[in-house]
């Protein structure tokens, strides 16, 4: 099997992971979202670190630290990076799995906004077209949740924002995690700390099954990361564009199926003009870029 190949089922298999997390999350209770969030963090960066371990990757964790401008994107981002985290597990293991997959279907739009906002880019017609269809979306929706739908607009958000760090940092998904986790370990450490000492904690009071749960949410932080990473280095964007998309094709299904959380006639509505505007933007984009592949013919 191919470089390609294999990076598309790397790709594959992050995504797919990702999708499942409504499933996992839940395991975790009676722990509240927060002690799951101080876990994350504390455990990701015990298993980041031994991989920095295995791979030798000190020297550039070591350049990473002697540069300001760096670290205080990487700061930025481990702040919206935990936001995220945490809003994903509250929605999950409060019944809002499919306003969770709304925000993750929506935020490939709020990357191209804060691109519009912040990076001065410039927008095709059908780009424009699509983001007048997803801002009729969000009004559609919030007409009939009654308020905006604030948890999907939320991690759509904090993740394009997120994205944004990261581009801006230019650094290796395993020093940027190790760096992040390290960062938000002193609040988590201290979280925890704070629970152990109140007889709240719930980790080892509820059997080492439930223990090892939480233990094992830095492994299902890191894998998808590592498998992503791997992805991105060998196929092309437009591959990943696309694949970004099972994730939470598969949160809603799960929604839907498992959960059977409710889904109203005016709700399939703004769910369909989100897909639309998706289509909308992954088929210019796509023509695009195929055009602007292909090589024009020589003037004779």
């Amino acid at each position: 099997m191919g470089t390609r190949e294999n990076g598309f089922l790397a790709g594959l298999g992050a995504y797919v992971a990702w999708g499942f997390f409504p499933l996992y999350w839940p395991l975790l209770t009676p722990s509240e979202p927060v002690e799951v969030l101080a876990h994350r963090v504390l455990w990701s960066l015990v298993s980041v670190a031994a991989l920095l371990v295995a791979v030798r990757k000190w020297a550039a964790l070591r350049a990473v630290l002697r540069d300001g401008r760096t670290m205080g994107l990487i700061g930025v981002g481990a702040v919206v990076i935990g936001v995220n985290w945490i809003l994903f597990i509250w929605g999950v293991n409060n019944g809002h799995v499919v306003e969770v997959s709304l925000g993750y279907f929506i935020n490939p739009l709020v990357t191209i906004l804060i691109g519009v906002l912040l990076l001065g880019e410039r927008l095709r017609r059908v780009q424009w077209a699509a983001l007048v269809v997803a801002f009729a979306a969000v009004v559609q929706l919030t007409i009939d949740y009654g308020d905006l739908p604030w948890l999907a607009l939320a991690l759509a958000g904090t993740f394009a924002t997120y994205g944004l760090m990261k581009k801006k940092a230019n650094i290796g998904a395993v020093e940027g995690l190790a760096m992040e986790t390290a960062l938000l370990v002193p609040l988590a450490g201290g979280y925890l700390v704070f629970l152990a000492g109140s007889g709240t904690a719930t980790f080892g009071a509820h059997g080492w099954g439930h223990a090892v749960l939480l233990a094992t949410t830095g492994l299902v932080t890191v894998i998808p990361l590592l498998l992503f990473g791997a992805a991105a280095t060998r196929v092309p964007m437009a591959t990943l564009g696309l694949l970004q998309y099972v994730t939470p094709t598969l949160q809603f299904l799960i929604g839907l199926l498992v959960f059977r959380e409710e889904m109203t006639t005016a709700r399939w509505i703004g769910f369909a003009m989100v897909w639309a505007a998706l289509l909308l933007i992954t088929t210019e984009t796509l023509v695009h870029r195929r055009r602007a592949l292909t090589p024009r013919p020589a003037l004779v």
